[in-house]
């Protein structure tokens, strides 16, 4: 592979590293790559996961839940990816979100969000508790970013496919954590991804550096007093890297780098010359050493930048972005799920009146607790969704998921979504059926085939259902992966067309 290395590139990379070091770095694209899951601790604790893993898993240094597994390992094709137990996750991808130092029940943003690892693996760190906004600006993406945090059980998330300058209005200083995983050149990715060579060909480096330049500043306006935010790429380039975030210390003084000492140090000596033309202040020069580079020759993994930048109590200046458009949802309640429910109906944005009440029929038969509870409840248009408390309204931006999707409300009939599904425990759910995943019924069920079901078999309580009829939470190992409806001895798939197993 080395010999398809794009030959400005080899030049850079000698001038930035020396001939010795270059010999290393060049080395480690004749290896192989490494491969890495993380556990998904919405979900299942990391301990009870490793003592049924299929895997040989060895832990990944920096990441408290991620874990390599050898090439030949087939993750992708187990039940229990299905169930979304874990997220498959190049493991030096792993530490920006580590490095954010995420807490339950803080707000945090994923400015550049698809296809979700980093969103997933922020929204583990909350577990349920707190906001978390998720944007992505191409709309062809953010289909996979929906899929991600639906499959990982995420209940609290926003998801947006918006331009970050429209966001600023109604989230100036409203973030606690802000994840900035900057589009830039690639080149770390290289070895992972051969086509990413042929893109840097195409692609300037500085069209990469102004997009980075602009995120970077918007970020800073919807951070919170105190705040911090993490920048990242997959690429080697100093202009992309600690130019970056030199010129970003000397425009918003508020802020300074938190030392990273797990990985490589940044280099402040690369801030010349014919990487970077500008001239940059002794303090941010020095701040740059504590940024941080994940090196393929030197660990287990490929190519990073990370730095690590926090807030203090300033004010940061900058434009609060044009008005937005106006566009109206209904609130249907701010209280608890089942109080919102009892209020019978709801004002949809084309003002027209949806009954609540097959919802609430749902809820009281099929959900032994109110996983609503803690949110409100959003519809819009037929469609609702459990949108997390505190959030400010989101008038004139492009919204894609409001909250966790409940489901859809049509001509007085509720049908649950597999979204709902996914977030649920078996506990919450006053039917279901849990298959173990060598029941080659669980692959039949992921294939989207009836199955034969004996009442029996259906888990529930009989002082709360007595009839095993109707919507029951199909689950592997008690791990929800869908709905299906039993009758009679049969269990009717409902599992989504575009999730089955092929």
């Amino acid at each position: 592979m080395t010999k398809q290395l794009p030959a400005l590139f080899r030049e850079k990379m000698i001038d930035l590293l020396g001939e010795n070091e270059f010999e290393k770095f060049l080395e480690s694209y004749d290896q192989p790559r490494s491969f890495g899951l993380r556990v998904n601790t919405v979900k299942v604790e990391k301990a009870d996961f490793l003592a049924k893993s299929p895997f040989a898993l060895s832990a990944v240094p920096w990441a408290s839940e991620g874990f390599y597994y050898e090439e030949g390992e087939r993750p992708g094709k187990h039940p229990y990816y299905h169930a979304g137990l874990y997220y498959i996750q190049e493991p030096s991808a792993m530490a920006p979100v580590e490095l954010l130092q995420v807490r339950p029940g803080e707000r945090v943003l994923d400015l550049c969000a698809a296809p979700g690892g980093k969103s997933t693996q922020i929204a583990a760190k909350l577990q349920g508790e707190g906001v978390l906004v998720v944007n992505d600006i191409h709309s062809d993406r953010v289909k996979a970013l929906v899929k991600n945090l639906e499959l990982l059980g995420v209940r609290n998330a926003i998801v947006l496919n918006e331009k970050p300058e429209r966001m600023l209005k109604v989230f100036q200083g409203y973030f606690d954590k802000i994840l900035i995983d900057a589009p830039c050149s690639g080149e770390g990715m290289f070895r992972k991804e051969e086509e990413m060579m042929q893109q840097w060909e195409r692609h300037s480096v500085q069209e990469f550096a102004s997009m980075q330049r602009e995120l970077l500043g918007q970020a800073a306006q919807m951070l919170a007093p105190g705040g911090m935010i993490v920048y990242s790429t997959c690429t080697f380039s100093p202009e992309e890297n600690e130019a970056q975030i030199a010129e970003f210390l000397d425009k918003y003084p508020a802020f300074d780098v938190v030392p990273v000492e797990s990985f490589g140090a940044g280099r402040p000596d690369w801030l010349r010359a014919p990487w970077c033309e500008e001239e940059f202040s002794d303090r941010a020069r020095e701040a740059v050493a504590g940024t941080a580079r994940l090196w393929p020759h030197r660990l287990r993994g490929e190519g990073h930048f990370v730095a690590v930048l926090r807030r203090d109590g300033a004010t940061v200046e900058g434009d609060a972005g044009s008005d937005p458009d106006v566009v109206s949802a209904s609130v249907v309640g701010k209280r608890s799920g089942r109080e919102a429910l009892r209020k019978g109906r709801a004002e949809t944005s084309t003002r027209a009146a949806v009954s609540l009440e097959p919802l609430e029929a749902f809820s009281g038969e099929l959900l032994c607790s109110e996983p609503f509870a803690a949110e409100r409840l959003v519809c819009y248009g037929e469609h609702a969704y459990a949108s997390p408390a505190g959030l400010p309204e989101l008038h004139g931006l492009k919204v894609v998921r409001p909250g966790w999707y409940i489901g859809s409300l049509h001509r007085g009939r509720f049908e649950p979504s597999h979204a709902l599904a996914m977030g649920l425990r078996m506990r919450e759910a006053k039917r279901a059926l849990s298959l173990a995943s060598s029941d080659e019924r669980a692959l039949r069920y992921l294939k989207g085939e009836t199955l034969e079901v004996a009442e029996s078999e259906i888990i529930r309580d009989p002082e709360v259902t007595k009839a095993a009829k109707g919507y029951c939470l199909v689950c592997i190992e008690d791990h929800p992966v869908g709905w299906g409806k039993w009758h009679d001895g049969m269990l009717k798939n409902e599992y989504p067309p575009g999730w089955r197993w092929t």
